[in-house]
């Protein structure tokens, strides 16, 4: 199955947790944080969304960041995503 998102809206997948500092200590499963980095796998077509014009700035393969308590999470065919509004997406990773 493949998901499309409306409007302003943008599906994530998030990326791997850490196993290592940077310091080189290996993490255990459970000590490990999820990140707020994400990939996006799929870009709205944004338009008129609650009476506003809103331009689409995020495309397909970028990272970005979104906060911790943003979006809805869905599962699709056994993989995690999450769908966001433009607006959620704090910043792009470059």
């Amino acid at each position: 199955m493949k998901l499309k998102p409306l409007a302003d809206r943008v599906v994530l997948k998030q990326q791997e947790a850490e196993e290592k500092t940077k310091s080189g200590i290996i993490l255990a499963s459970t000590a490990q944080e999820k990140p707020e980095t994400y990939e996006v796998i799929e870009v709205g077509p944004g338009g008129l969304v609650d009476g506003n014009e809103v331009k689409m700035c995020v495309k397909k393969g970028q990272l970005v960041l979104v906060g911790k308590y943003s979006g809805t999470n869905v599962k699709v065919d056994d993989e995690e995503l999450m769908i966001v509004r433009q607006s959620d997406i704090l910043a792009i990773i470059e």
